[in-house]
């Protein structure tokens, strides 16, 4: 099976003749070439938590483990753990180890926004039984101060 390099072409004109004098293939051309057929090539999209059966067994067995490794994680503006602030909604496990981590961030422009998530996938799907980790960014309902623990609200000095 050979190697399909396929280079990301930005100028609007892709399809014309470039300084050399060869024209760039169109996709149905690199669809021919390549042998795929890209009208079977569809999206498929990844389950939401509303699509995973969740397996109460399951959930209160892993729960615990999984929020030992969520107090590990930190909001790198604020000193205080992801849990502890409120950012983590729900947590489900399936009867075959999926865990579904529903999370916000304290605002939808956080600059955490890709590295916060990733990590939670990665420690909480490194945990004995669990199978797969997903992580699904929620934004309703929002991130306030309130969600916070007393502990957290202590730690930063606003508690009322």
């Amino acid at each position: 099976m050979g190697v399909l390099n396929l280079k990301r072409v930005s100028s609007p004109d892709a399809d014309q003749p470039s300084e050399q004098g060869s024209t760039r293939m169109d996709e149905s051309q690199k669809t021919a070439n390549s042998g795929l057929d890209t009208k079977s090539l569809k999206p498929t999209p990844a389950p939401s938590s509303t699509d995973i059966q969740a397996d109460p067994l399951k959930t209160l067995e892993l729960k615990p483990k999984i929020i030992e490794q969520l107090i590990t994680v930190y909001d790198p503006e604020i000193p205080v753990n992801i849990y502890e602030l409120g950012l983590i909604y729900d947590i489900i496990v399936s009867k075959d180890g999926l865990a579904v981590i529903q999370m916000t961030l304290t605002a939808p422009g956080c600059p955490a926004a890709v590295t916060l998530p990733a990590e939670v996938q990665g420690k909480v799907k490194a945990l004995d039984g669990v199978s797969d980790a997903k992580v699904e960014l929620v934004w309703e309902p929002p991130w306030s101060k309130d969600r916070m623990s007393e502990a957290a609200q202590l730690q930063l000095g606003i508690l009322d």
